[in-house]
């Protein structure tokens, strides 16, 4: 099996399993922090259970594990969200939420690269992979629409919108928001504030995959399985909008 077709895999089952729970947990009337609670520890007992059988000698980097420092100097590294969108899942009724895989492996020197990955939508039945790749989205014939956050909207989102006169729409998990650029129902998506490298590893494959723009949002390039976890933006887009987006933020850093 291609380590392509692992990652698909185990998107693809871990969400299966997460369904599962949810719906009997929904049945029991269970509260949503208890679902919340146990959807993130089935999925990620699973996912690295399944990858020390699979892979044993990979390193793994799990949103839900501690950080292991032997991933530094390995040459493979399974960076993985078990549960992203654990809100979402929480809620009962909603799709916005995924399970990401991805696979990083070191190159010459100490950089290294996204070379497999897999994010799946259980609610949607839907689990994209970097093999075979996703379609590139088509071009819409709309005003170009951006996605961001439930919960807030950073002030760069706000006025990169404001400026070239995009609409937006609210999405919860950072793979539900990046898989919407991919299938084409958005055209970017501009996140700032904070995440972490689990946060956008696989969803940032899958949409490499797919032909689309990938970076931070000041353009330079998104770094994986570096010491520090933390990383902050990133920006997704159709390849024909990511100039003027990137100008756009230009035009905001410098006020």
């Amino acid at each position: 099996m291609s380590d392509a077709e692992l990652a698909t895999r185990l998107a693809r089952e871990t969400g299966e399993r997460l369904i599962e729970l949810r719906e009997r947990m929904l049945r029991e009337d269970a509260s949503p922090w208890f679902m919340m609670d146990s959807g993130d520890a089935l999925a990620h007992r699973f996912i690295v259970d399944t990858l020390q059988r699979e892979r044993p000698d990979d390193a793994i980097l799990s949103e839900e594990g501690a950080d292991d420092p032997r991933r530094l100097s390995a040459d493979r590294v399974w960076i993985v969200d078990p549960l992203d969108g654990t809100s979402e899942f929480g809620e009962g009724d909603r799709d916005d939420w995924a399970v990401h895989i991805a696979l990083w492996e070191r190159t010459s020197g100490n950089g290294g690269e996204l070379t497999a990955a897999a994010v799946g939508l259980p609610s949607l039945d839907l689990t994209l992979s970097t093999s075979p790749p996703p379609k590139p989205p088509t071009r819409a014939a709309r005003t170009p629409l951006m996605v961001v956050s439930r919960s807030r909207t950073p002030a760069v989102a706000a006025f990169v919108a404001r400026e070239l006169g995009y609409d937006g729409v609210r999405l919860g998990s950072a793979g539900a928001k990046t898989m919407a650029v991919v299938l084409g129902n958005v055209d970017i998506y501009l996140h700032a504030g904070g995440q972490y490298q689990w946060d956008s590893a696989a969803p940032i494959a899958v949409a490499r995959a797919a032909g689309l723009h990938t970076s931070r949002i000041d353009g330079s390039p998104l770094v994986y399985n570096s010491r520090d976890t933390w990383l902050p933006d990133l920006l997704v887009c159709q390849q024909h909008l990511a100039d003027d987006v990137l100008r756009a933020v230009r035009n905001f850093t410098a006020q």
